[in-house]
């Protein structure tokens, strides 16, 4: 009997093609190659980047013309920094642009203290947060949630390598002090594997908050190497330490198969932060498009 698959989206981010952290890598990518590339290789969408356009309409012409979509878009949240105010005004921006492209979530990553764009250890120097501040955050991201809501949104937390929820156990927390009709989570395969060197506990524990998966497979050589050296974010994923799902030493198909088997509903998206010069985008692209298909085989 066939598994049912239907419901499931594959989509990819256009960091293998740009980097928004590092604007220069691949600058000679543009958006509009980033769409055709991914078109091209059968993927149903693609997460905005930084060098897509801001104008709903422009974008929405080219999206027609390659008959793909767009999934959502990365927010840089300070709602510990700035505060609510400031956080709300500017996530009602962002959500009124992705209701205007057609997209179905709000990606947030709370970056207050984040250290992911910066030269420091991402292994022994992530931020943390008090307790008032934890506090800030979960009741915030309830208010957040609900202007996704409005927007027929959902808000997505993306659990992130230099910041300060970026563990199971911070996620744990996160997810218990959230309502789960407000704030949802973004289960990212690579993200937690670099972290806690595992990847099921967080899957099996908050399932029902799941509504956006990310596959980034990690290259554990690359990883130890990064480790002893004292790497920061963006000079690990230079090193090479993340690539496309099957190109890593993550065991997908045991992922794969849970989500189907417990009805997951959404999209999966290829990720890879890599150096295009390195790693060809529209390669790298196939060859992630190629082992989700054979995840997706019948069982």
């Amino acid at each position: 009997m066939a598994v049912e698959v239907a419901k499931i989206h594959v989509g990819i981010a256009p960091i293998g093609w740009r980097n928004d952290d590092i604007p220069e890598i691949g600058k000679e990518n543009t958006y509009k190659q980033i769409l055709s590339d991914a078109a091209l290789v059968g993927f149903e969408g693609t997460e905005v980047g930084g060098c897509y356009p801001s104008d709903p309409d422009e974008l929405n012409k080219e999206l027609s013309l390659r008959d793909t979509r767009i999934i959502g878009q990365w927010f840089s949240g300070y709602i510990i920094r700035d505060g609510i105010a400031q956080a709300k005004q500017d996530f009602e921006k962002h959500c009124a642009f992705l209701k205007a492209v057609n997209a179905d979530v709000a990606v947030y990553s709370e970056q207050t203290y984040s250290i992911q764009g910066t030269d420091k250890c991402v292994y022994t120097e992530k931020p943390s947060f008090s307790n008032a501040e934890w506090d800030a955050l979960t009741s915030g991201l309830n208010e957040l949630g609900e202007i996704a809501n409005r927007y027929d949104l959902k808000l997505v937390f993306h659990h992130h390598m230099g910041t300060g929820v970026q563990t199971k156990a911070e996620v744990d927390r996160l997810m218990a002090a959230t309502d789960p009709k407000k704030v949802h989570l973004l289960y990212d395969t690579g993200h937690i594997f670099v972290s806690d060197g595992d990847t099921q506990e967080i899957l099996h524990s908050h399932f029902d908050r799941i509504a956006h998966v990310h596959f980034k497979d990690v290259r554990g050589k690359k990883l130890e190497e990064c480790k002893q050296t004292n790497k920061s974010f963006l000079d690990s994923f230079l090193h090479g330490m993340f690539t496309v799902p099957g190109d890593g030493d993550i065991s997908y198909q045991e992922i794969y198969d849970y989500l189907i088997q417990n009805h997951y509903e959404g999209w999966i998206v290829i990720e890879a932060e890599q150096d295009p010069k390195i790693a060809n985008p529209l390669e790298y692209a196939r060859l992630g498009k190629n082992f989700m298909d054979s995840l997706r085989k019948f069982k």
